[in-house]
């Protein structure tokens, strides 16, 4: 059986009050995962326990085996450029700046070229001279998803990535996902409130009275 990639023990995390508690999880190469719940469950605050950017109260989460709260911040910094891509609500690129310029950062960084049949699959080829600020919302949101996926990442952590956009292109999105994570035996966390689009995925659970439960 194949090593997790990501493989979350027990974990516990609050804030003013508890947010959740013995929280397990595990993913696999090419598996998805989908999350569902509630605004203010603590869906995104998971989110970023299993990517690197809150450790919890309690508890262990291993990202290739290793456990990631206890690496110096240099590996950490490592693991955020070359192996995790994170896709986010909102888009967050560089408005003065075209579209390709945008994913060439990413691509630089990690030190990959950037892939034009990711471009093609996300019907956004044609607009790699325009400026950021030119594009529609949905043009954006798909640009900065193919600047995620240009790193090449081995696991895609995705905090409502389709939230901003059309059913069309909603999909259209998660179909490349989808494929990608396929294709490189990555793997994919969905963080979403849309649950046509969880059911897409290989498992879903859901964010619910402080526990994280099995849909299946």
């Amino acid at each position: 059986m194949s090593q997790p990639l990501l493989e979350v023990n027990n974990i516990a995390h609050s804030f003013d009050t508890l947010l959740f508690s013995n929280v397990n999880f595990s993913l696999l190469p090419s598996q998805s995962k989908a999350i569902v719940g509630r605004s203010g469950s603590g869906k995104s605050t998971l989110l970023h326990i299993f990517s690197t950017f809150i450790k919890p109260d309690e508890g262990s989460v291993k990202l290739f085996d290793k456990e990631i709260y206890a690496q110096k911040d240099n590996a950490i910094e490592a693991l955020r450029r070359y192996d995790l891509g994170i896709i986010f609500q909102f888009h967050y690129l560089f408005k003065g700046m075209s579209a390709r310029d945008n994913i060439e950062v990413a691509s630089l960084l990690s030190g990959e070229k950037i892939d034009d049949a990711i471009l093609e699959k996300l019907e956004i080829k044609s607009l790699m001279q325009q400026k950021v600020g030119e594009l529609s919302g949905g043009q954006q949101q798909r640009v900065s998803i193919a600047r995620v996926l240009s790193k090449k990442p081995r696991i895609i952590f995705a905090d409502e990535p389709t939230g901003n956009l059309d059913k069309e292109t909603a999909k259209l999105v998660m179909d490349v996902l989808l494929t990608y994570i396929q294709e490189t035996d990555a793997a994919l966390v969905l963080v979403t409130h849309d649950e046509a689009l969880a059911k897409r995925c290989d498992k879903i659970y859901r964010l619910e009275d402080q526990v994280l439960l099995d849909e299946d």
